[in-house]
This record gives structure tokens, sequence and C-alpha cells, in this order.
């Protein structure tokens, strides 16, 4: 099969593989070359990836998993290659919960800014 994981900054893997194991809200699943088409809903977990005798580890955040023939393409908002699971946890937790604070921080100055701007047009209207 063909995969690719997609994010809005990169493709984080572009490589044929023998089999997907990822995460969705059912619980986990295996997709292996002669799977029938198939489309799941991703939450944050972990995707595993065979190619022949490797496997590699992704920390995925909620995205998109679609198979069609033999493509297998994934979409997430965030994606971490881990060489181990330990060290891919470690990172997830870092890069992630960094992510979401920012996330957080910029929440929060955007609704200043709506409040201020909305605060000013009271003031024109009077």
């Amino acid at each position: 099969m063909d995969l690719k994981v997609l994010t809005p900054e990169r493709t984080v893997v572009d490589q044929a593989v023998t089999k997907v194991i990822a995460e969705g809200a059912d619980g986990s699943f295996c997709l292996l070359p002669r799977h029938a088409d198939f489309v799941a809903a991703l939450v944050p977990g972990l995707l595993e990836i065979h190619d022949g005798g490797t496997e590699t580890f992704f920390a995925v955040d909620e995205g998109i998993l679609v198979k069609v023939g033999p493509e297998v393409l994934v979409s997430a908002r965030r994606a971490v290659r881990g060489d181990d699971l330990e060290h891919l946890r470690e990172t997830v937790e870092h890069e992630f919960r960094a992510l979401d604070e920012h996330q957080r921080q910029v929440r929060a100055a955007a609704a200043r800014l709506e409040a201020d701007l909305v605060r000013r047009f009271m003031e024109l209207s009077k």
C-alpha cells in the first residue's frame, strides 16, 4: 500500500507499507493491502506502520484516515515520529502540550482584541 501522512504544514510520510495500525473512535484497527476501502475518524493516539520487517511509530492528533485501493491517506492536525514508544510518549507530551498552551494563549489574545473592537464601536456609536 502507498501511505501518505499529511499535516497542514508538511508531508510527514510518503512511502510503501505492508500494514497500518491506527486508533479510531471505536478502538484500534489494522489495514492490510487487500482490505476493503475504508474511512475512519482518528483520535489522538498511535499510528503504527510496517514496511517489510521494519515498524515505525507516529503519534497523531485528531484526523481522518482514508483507504482507497492501494492508497492510505492520513490527514492529522499534528504528527510526530518516534523511534521507540517511550521516546515518542515524551515527545508527544512535550510538543502537544506546548502547542495546546500556545493555542490557549492565542485564543485569549483574540478574545481580548474582539472585546476591544466591540468596545470601540460602542464608543463611536455614542
